[in-house]
């Protein structure tokens, strides 16, 4: 039975590592041809930029034709032959437009964050507290506009920020933004696996709602919080229908609708530029991990 039991976890073990590698893979052939020449690029991934016609191979230094370079099929290299900075140098120092992106990603992202948790604080702390009709119907409602995706809720959203004149500003996606149903779904949820004892006794000793709220229920939401933080950050650095849809301006664009328009002339700076932006969500997927998986779990010294 143990050999059989050893056996189950090496298989299921290798099972995972074999699907770790191949969603981390694309990311891995990211950060790695970063770091390649434009001339490498083309000499590897060259049939990929072909025109329309298939009859020319996109230079971006030039308008000639680049005949030096080309294999007739697409190589995926892992290791550059030859690294190189260039790459990176031209996105930080030379190119204006990414860091005006990058700054228009963060002053959309943070509002949201920031404001979406504080929002689904109170409104979830109500939902678990005190119940009612009333309120477990509104709760049945945020539950509805949460399973919806966003493009059914996309029309109307522009159809309320045309009506408060709000179009072709941040505020039009900040404010769906901020009242979004899903950070109260999850918070809502854990905040009702506390127990009541932690309540009554705090009641007891004449705790005051603010008390209770701010020295109960915050405190161990900690893990949750997090969490939702993590998904809500990720979620909308990555946004791409929202700014296309509600913003006409394209220098108020984010950073993640720039990387389509990057794709589409200087390939070469395309990669460097995507390292870059998974930068902000590996680093805080790496340092709150253990909050990630406590708020998911439900731990942090409650049984549900």
């Amino acid at each position: 039975m143990r050999k059989k039991k050893t056996a189950g976890r090496i298989i299921g073990t290798m099972i995972c590592i074999a699907f770790a590698l191949i969603f981390l893979y694309p990311t891995i052939v990211t950060l790695a041809d970063s770091f390649m020449s434009q001339t490498e690029i083309m000499a590897h991934y060259g049939n990929v930029f072909k025109d329309d016609n298939n009859s020319e191979w996109w230079n971006y230094s030039s308008d000639k034709k680049d005949t030096t370079y080309k294999n007739d099929k697409v190589q995926i290299i892992l290791r550059p032959a030859r690294v190189t900075f260039s790459q990176y140098f031209t996105v930080l120092f030379k190119s204006p437009e990414y860091l005006f992106k990058f700054w228009n990603s963060v002053k959309l992202v943070v509002p949201i964050l920031v404001f979406q948790i504080l929002v689904a604080l109170g409104a979830s702390y109500s939902f678990a507290r005190f119940r009612g009709r009333v309120k477990e119907l509104a709760f049945f409602l945020y539950i509805i506009l949460m399973l919806m995706p966003y493009q059914v809720t996309l029309v109307p959203n522009f159809m309320v920020a045309k009506w408060m004149g709000t179009l072709n500003t941040y505020w039009s996606i900040i404010l769906p933004g901020v009242f979004s149903p899903f950070s109260v779904f999850i918070l809502t949820k854990f905040m009702r696996r506390i127990p009541r004892a932690y309540v009554e006794a705090a009641e007891m000793d004449g705790a005051s709602e603010w008390n209770i709220f701010s020295k109960i229920y915050v405190p161990l939401c900690k893990g949750t919080i997090v969490s939702v933080a993590i998904l809500v950050f990720i979620d909308y650095w990555n946004m791409v229908e929202q700014p296309l849809i509600m913003l006409s301006d394209t220098d108020k664009y984010p950073l993640s609708v720039f990387l389509n328009q990057i794709n589409k002339g200087e390939v070469g700076l395309a990669f460097a530029v995507a390292s870059i932006y998974m930068i902000p969500c590996i680093l805080i997927f790496l340092y709150c991990e253990e909050y990630l998986v406590e708020g998911i779990t439900y731990s942090g010294g409650l049984k549900g």
